[in-house]
C-alpha cells in the first residue's frame, strides 16, 4: 500500500462542495471514482479543507491510499484522465510516508476571496469572483481587517452547523489590497470554522460600503454571538490557494 500526496486544482461552481454528498457531485466523488477507474479500488480520498459548494481550489491538498504498483507521474495522468469532464486536474503526485496526514499533518492554510468593485456586470469572471458594485473603501476594509487577526471565540464568524468542538482560533493573517477593480482578501490560518471566511469578508464589505464601521466589526466579534453577523459573503470569490506541512 502507497500513500500518495495530491495537489488538486478545481473549479467549484458545478459541485455541492468537496465531500462526498447523497444529493449532488462533489470534487471527492469526481477524485475517488477516478482513482476506482484507474485501479479499481475505492479509496477514500481526504483533503487539507472541506470547502463548501461553489468555493474552489487553486492547490489543495489530498492524499490516498493505493494497493496497485503505479508510479506517482502514472498516477497523475491517469487521474486527470479519468476525471474528465469534471472541472478537476491533479497538478502533482508524490509518494510520502503513511503517516502523513493531507488534514491533520497541515500546519496552515490560505485562502483568498476576490471581489470585482465595479458596476458593469462580469462575464468570464462570473462564479469567479463576487461583484460589488457599490465602491468599497479598502483601506477601511483593512483596518477592520487588523481587529480580527489573533486568537479569538470566532462564534460570530461560524456557521450554525459548523461541526467544530472549539471555536477558539487563531488568525494568522486577514488582509485586504485593491489592484485597480479587484479587491482581495487574503487569510491565514491553522485552521478555520465552517464559513468563517466567508463570514468575515461579509462583515468587511460592510466596512467598505460605510455600512459599518471599524469598531462595528470589534464588536460583533466581542459577541460572540452569529446573530451579530453582517451577513456571509457569496462562495464565487473564494479560493483556497494552499496548504503547509
Amino acid at each position: 500500500m502507497t500513500r500518495f500526496a495530491l495537489t488538486i486544482e478545481y473549479d467549484g461552481r458545478p459541485f455541492v462542495g468537496w465531500q462526498r454528498q447523497a444529493h449532488g457531485n462533489s470534487v471527492q466523488q469526481a477524485l475517488e471514482d477516478a482513482v476506482f477507474a484507474v485501479t479499481g479500488e475505492r479509496a477514500a480520498v481526504h483533503a487539507a479543507g472541506r470547502t463548501d459548494a461553489g468555493v474552489h481550489a487553486l492547490a489543495m491538498r489530498a492524499h490516498v491510499d493505493v494497493a496497485k504498483g503505479i508510479a506517482p507521474f502514472r498516477l497523475m495522468e491517469a487521474l486527470n484522465a479519468r476525471a474528465r469532464p469534471h472541472p478537476v486536474a491533479v497538478l502533482a503526485c508524490e509518494a510520502v510516508p503513511d503517516d502523513w496526514h493531507a488534514r491533520f499533518s497541515c500546519v496552515a492554510r490560505h485562502y483568498e476571496y476576490r471581489i470585482v468593485n465595479r458596476r458593469a456586470p462580469l462575464t468570464w469572471e462570473r462564479g469567479l469572483a463576487w461583484q460589488a458594485p457599490q465602491v468599497l473603501d479598502a483601506e477601511a476594509m483593512a483596518r477592520a481587517a487588523a481587529t480580527l487577526v489573533g486568537r479569538h471565540d470566532f462564534t460570530t464568524f461560524r456557521s450554525a452547523h459548523c461541526q467544530a468542538d472549539n471555536p477558539v482560533r487563531t488568525l494568522d493573517r486577514l488582509d485586504v489590497a485593491r489592484d485597480g477593480d479587484v479587491v482581495t482578501v487574503r487569510a491565514s490560518a491553522r485552521s478555520f470554522l465552517h464559513h468563517q471566511v466567508r463570514s468575515m469578508v461579509g462583515c468587511l464589505a460592510l466596512v467598505g460600503m460605510r455600512r459599518w464601521s471599524v469598531a462595528d466589526v470589534a464588536d460583533a466579534l466581542a459577541a460572540r454571538d452569529r446573530a451579530r453577523l453582517g451577513f456571509n459573503a457569496p462562495p464565487d470569490g473564494l479560493f483556497f490557494v494552499r496548504a503547509d506541512y
